[in-house]
């Protein structure tokens, strides 16, 4: 398998500042990613955050935003949100720009989108792949909702409702959550799949790494060598307490690293 490099997202290095009442430290996370042995990051690159990422030696695979995409594309706000991210994504040799769909009510109680919210889904991604289409990114939609009626209406509003240049962006982890199976949607959809989110889970809890959990990685790396992925593989472990973690995050992250190149091998 032929990939660009192995990222991650920044939320689970967040987490940690977060549980202790502290600010996260870019530096500090930046450093121990490049000890980690990773190769690059996900994030806005403006350019302060850009320049401190190199000069650990980390590139910019791509950058994450949310938005409420069953909303109609006025609500969105696109120029304002996430216009100046893509191209400030581009100017950094980014590629992927994933684009999480947003729940519906909000975090703490999400509601059932409707079929015609997953329609309009669809065509807000259509429209938003078309204003940076002239910037060379790859748009993929994030699988976030916890619940099967969701998580199976926000896949259709890739598959069915959005242009073919509409990619997936799976993450693992909420896939599972869901009731889902994320390696059944890369054998399925192998096409659309263009970027990842890796993490396992034990039941509804992250698991500590990606080599132990419910998932099976060696197989879903065997899926990718199939289908010739070649984007990036972006991690995204954390450690909530319910994960009961016995390493620091920076030993499982290079844990994580490892097990995927030996599996890849």
């Amino acid at each position: 398998m032929k990939i660009k490099g192995y990222s991650t997202g920044l939320y689970g290095w967040q987490v940690k500042y977060w549980a202790e009442g502290k600010e996260p430290s870019m530096e500090e996370i930046f450093r121990e990613c490049a000890e980690a042995g990773l190769d690059a990051v996900e994030i806005d690159p403006v350019p302060e955050t850009a320049a401190l990422a190199r000069s650990f030696g980390l590139s910019v695979s791509g950058s994450y935003a949310g938005l409420p995409l069953h909303e109609p594309i006025e609500n969105l706000r696109i120029e304002e949100t996430l216009l100046p991210i893509a191209r400030r994504l581009a100017e950094n040799g980014g590629r992927d720009l994933v684009i999480n769909a947003d729940p519906k009510g909000g975090w703490d109680y999400p509601l059932d989108k409707t079929e015609d919210e997953f329609k309009r889904q669809g065509d807000n991604l259509t429209r938003i792949a078309l204003a940076v289409n002239s910037l060379g990114l790859a748009v993929s939609m994030h699988n976030h909702a916890a619940s099967l009626h969701n998580a199976e209406g926000d896949l259709r509003s890739v598959i069915e409702y959005g242009a073919r240049e509409i990619g997936l962006c799976i993450d693992t982890g909420w896939a599972h959550i869901a009731g889902c199976d994320p390696i059944g949607w890369i054998r399925k959809y192998p096409e659309r799949v263009t970027a990842f989110h890796l993490r396992n889970q034990t039941g509804l809890v992250p698991a500590e790494d990606l080599a132990e959990g419910d998932i099976d990685m060696r197989k879903l790396l065997g899926v990718l060598d199939v289908i010739g992925f070649q984007g990036w593989l972006t991690l995204e472990l954390f450690h909530p307490l319910e994960t009961q973690a016995k390493r620091t995050l920076m030993e499982d992250v290079r844990r994580s690293v490892e097990f995927l190149k030996e599996s890849a091998e």
